[in-house]
C-alpha cells in the first residue's frame, strides 16, 4: 500500500524518492522475516540508534547523554588544541563565543540537551577561561555567572548554555505559533495541536524528543506574545 501511494506522489510531483538516501526505523517487536521484507521492498538501509542525519542524531532513545555526547568530544577537542597556545584574554574570549559556545547551538535549535551535559560544557569552557595548560585549573576568582553577565554590568557576555538553549527552542515554538503555511507548522499541527494553537498545546501521549523539546520552552513562547 505504502508502495502504491509513493508511485502515485513520484509520478505526479515528477520526484522519485532517493533509496540511497532513506533510512528505516522498526521497533523491537518487529519480526525479523518482516524486517527483511520491507527492507527488500524499500532498498533502504536500516539506520541504528545514536546514528546522525544532518548531523543530528536521527533517534534520541532514553540516554540522552548517549545522543548528544558528541558535542562534548567536539569542545573537548577543541579546547586541548587551544590550551596548547599562548593565549591573551582577549583572544580567548573571542574564541570562546565565536567558536566554544557555537559549537552546540545547531544541536540546540532542535533539542534541549541534558542540564548535566550544560553544566559540563560550561565547566569546560569556564575551565579554559581560567587555565593556561592542557591539565592546569586556576582558581576561578568570579563566578561563572557574573560572567555571562552583559559587559555594562560587568561580566564578559558568555552565555548560559541552559538559558540558550531555551530560548532557541522558544524561537522553534514562535515559529510553530505563527508561521502557519509552513510544512514544520502542518505537521506537528495535525500530531500534537489539530484544535488550539501552540501556546495552548499539551505534551500529549508517546510524543517525540523534539517535541517535548519545544514544549519545554513553550512558557518562554506564553511570556513574550503579546
Amino acid at each position: 500500500m505504502l508502495q502504491k501511494i509513493l508511485a502515485v506522489y513520484e509520478k505526479a510531483s515528477v520526484q522519485q524518492l532517493n533509496r540511497a538516501k532513506t533510512s528505516l526505523f522498526f521497533s523491537s517487536n518487529t519480526l525479523d522475516e518482516v524486517k527483511e521484507e520491507i527492507k527488500n521492498r524499500f532498498g533502504a538501509q536500516v539506520i541504528r540508534q545514536h546514528e546522525k542525519y544532518l548531523g543530528l542524531p536521527s533517534l534520541v532513545g532514553r540516554n540522552k547523554r548517549n545522543s548528544f555526547k558528541e558535542i562534548k568530544e567536539r569542545l573537548s577537542k577543541k579546547l586541548a588544541g587551544w590550551k596548547e597556545k599562548l593565549l591573551s584574554k582577549a583572544g580567548k574570549e573571542v574564541l570562546i563565543k565565536a567558536v566554544a559556545q557555537a559549537i552546540p547551538t545547531y544541536t540546540m535549535n532542535c533539542f534541549k540537551i541534558p542540564d548535566s551535559l550544560c553544566d559540563e560544557l560550561t565547566s569546560l569552557i569556564c575551565n579554559f577561561w581560567w587555565g593556561q595548560k592542557q591539565h592546569e585549573r586556576k582558581m576561578a576568582w568570579i563566578s561563572w555567572d557574573k560572567l555571562c553577565e552583559p559587559k555594562a554590568a560587568g561580566g564578559m557576555g558568555f552565555q548560559q548554555l541552559k538559558q540558550f538553549n531555551l530560548a532557541l527552542l522558544a524561537k522553534q515554538g514562535w515559529r510553530l505559533q505563527t508561521m502557519q503555511n509552513s510544512l514544520l507548522y502542518k505537521l506537528f499541527k495535525a500530531r500534537y495541536f489539530p484544535r488550539t494553537d501552540l501556546i495552548h498545546a499539551a505534551l500529549g501521549t508517546h510524543p517525540s524528543y523534539v517535541w517535548r523539546s519545544i514544549m519545554a520552552a513553550q512558557y518562554l513562547v506564553k511570556q513574550g506574545s503579546r
